[in-house]
């Protein structure tokens, strides 16, 4: 059944009295192609559906008329799959995101993975658009902090050292985590699946943060630098039988050898 997203655009652009006019305004296109949504002559680009269902603040399923549950369950099993694809083969989970995203226009669960697989300089125009559409009309707040996230690392790697600070001073600091929270309050098995993905979560944000200080201490202090990276080896040797189910193992042992400054054999 095809999506007649134009239709529904129509129906709560008359609902609020609004014209055309003003929704391409907002939208940063013209009010003809506002005007071909409606009669069902093309459709909104994919990047735009987040940012016109809030305009009209509506969900994306509202917008598409879909059901919320069986859309939740559907787009989660697409990531999933995805995610299986995003270290060795991205072009491939690329592939399968933007299938779900021509299934599920404008979701943001999908564009934000989809986030994981186009990264690059060569892309980082594409994925500085992506993230600005979500941080604009995300209704997760996690995917909103996330687009963050990478839109700052995307400044950063691409010398936009100004557009750094402006963005991360969006992102609030906070101390604990749902995983880290859940480990603490809860009891059994919840508490322990909880635990064990938050010692993964941070032992990747120790790792990283001991790259950084060797990064930055390497000249300036290089008894330091060494002392991170002896650091860094320890840990790696600590982890090296942890349960590889709980993670993505290759992923896991690439991110080791390379922040404990280890070489293949």
């Amino acid at each position: 059944m095809r999506i007649k997203i134009g239709t529904k655009i129509r129906e709560l652009r008359k609902e609020k009295n609004i014209s055309q006019e003003v929704l391409a305004q907002y939208l940063n296109v013209s009010f003809q192609a506002v005007s071909k949504w409606e009669q069902e002559i093309t459709l909104p680009d994919l990047e735009l559906v987040p940012a016109i269902a809030a305009f009209f603040d509506v969900s994306t399923d509202e917008l598409l008329q879909c059901n919320r549950l069986e859309t939740d369950k559907k787009v989660e099993r697409i990531c999933n799959t995805a995610y299986r694809y995003r270290m060795d083969a991205p072009e491939r989970a690329e592939e399968i995101l933007r299938e779900g995203l021509r299934q599920f226009p404008g979701n943001e669960i999908l564009l934000n993975n989809l986030l994981y697989v186009i990264r690059g300089p060569e892309r980082s125009s594409e994925v500085i658009s992506l993230c600005t559409t979500l941080v604009r009309s995300a209704k997760q707040e996690d995917v909103r902090l996330d687009a963050l996230r990478i839109l700052a690392q995307t400044y950063w790697e691409t010398g936009r050292q100004e557009l750094v600070l402006p963005t991360l001073e969006q992102i609030p600091e906070i101390y604990f985590t749902k995983l880290e929270l859940c480990a603490q309050l809860l009891e059994g098995n919840a508490a322990l699946d909880a635990a064990e993905q938050q010692i993964i979560v941070s032992l990747e944000h120790l790792l990283t943060m001991l790259r950084r200080v060797k990064e930055l201490t390497q000249e300036s202090d290089p008894q330091r630098a060494a002392r991170c990276e002896d650091a860094a080896r320890t840990v790696a040797h600590a982890m090296e039988g942890y349960d590889p189910k709980l993670f993505c193992a290759a992923f896991f042992s690439d991110a080791v050898r390379q922040l404990a400054g280890r070489q293949e054999s």
